[in-house]
């Protein structure tokens, strides 16, 4: 190790790239410095080690018998040293595991990830997708979005933002809706789990309740949301 302390690293750096990407300028590029400088680096580095490394023709630089065995070695070297470099990230990283539901990840949340991970590059993230309530003391979750007033035993809640329910429907059906009245022309697109039906929203809203033409039932609030993109209908 003592015969290292007469090599300069920037010296064996410069080797190494020259070897690897066969010229001057694509290591200089890649070294983000000049070409003379890594020209110099390698002149410093064959007076260190008493070896010429490299010879010089016309074409460029070719590695000698001697700089080939050199530079195999060298490479599997700073191989290591990155491997070694890459432990200390990896240490730095956790995984923060997400549960929420499918039709709230695909519409709220992914848009907004990337703003995550340029704010947080070593917080890796895990979606769960589910519509179960999360036990988050019995399970790796450790966060849960979901709707409700908050009260769920065994977890700290905290708002995340305030829900607003509305129909939603196609635009060709919203061109024929002029009035609450009018929704009596369409088919209820129905979410069975959904914790606000068609009944509680006209009674909110302080209209006399519409009776639809019967439509489709589902449970999975994804699916109820692209009937309605499709066409079929109109949901809250």
């Amino acid at each position: 190790m003592a015969m290292l302390n007469r090599v300069h690293l920037n010296g064996l750096r410069a080797v190494e790239t020259v070897a690897r990407l066969g010229s001057l300028a694509a290591a200089a590029g890649e070294l983000n410095v000049s070409v003379s400088a890594v020209s110099q680096q390698i002149s410093r580095t064959e007076k260190q080690l008493g070896q010429a490394l490299f010879e010089r023709t016309a074409s460029g630089l070719v590695l000698t018998e001697f700089g080939a065995v050199f530079a195999t070695r060298l490479g599997a070297g700073f191989r290591e040293l990155a491997q070694a470099v890459a432990l200390a990230d990896e240490a730095t990283q956790c995984t923060l595991v997400v549960s929420v539901a499918p039709a709230f990840a695909s519409k709220w949340l992914l848009p907004r990830l990337s703003r995550h991970f340029d704010r947080h590059p070593n917080v890796l993230l895990r979606i769960d997708a589910s519509v179960r309530l999360a036990n988050l003391d019995h399970s790796d979750i450790d966060i849960a979005i979901r709707l409700g007033d908050g009260k769920w035993p065994g977890g700290r809640a905290e708002l995340l933002l305030a829900q607003e329910v509305f129909p939603v429907c196609a635009p060709a059906i919203a061109q024929k809706l002029k009035s609450i009245e009018d929704l009596a022309q369409t088919c209820a697109i129905t979410d069975e789990r959904a914790m606000i039906n068609w009944e509680s929203w006209f009674e909110t809203a302080g209209v006399p309740p519409v009776a639809f033409i019967k439509g489709a039932r589902f449970t999975d609030p994804m699916l109820c949301l692209e009937s309605a993109i499709a066409g079929h209908g109109v949901m809250l």
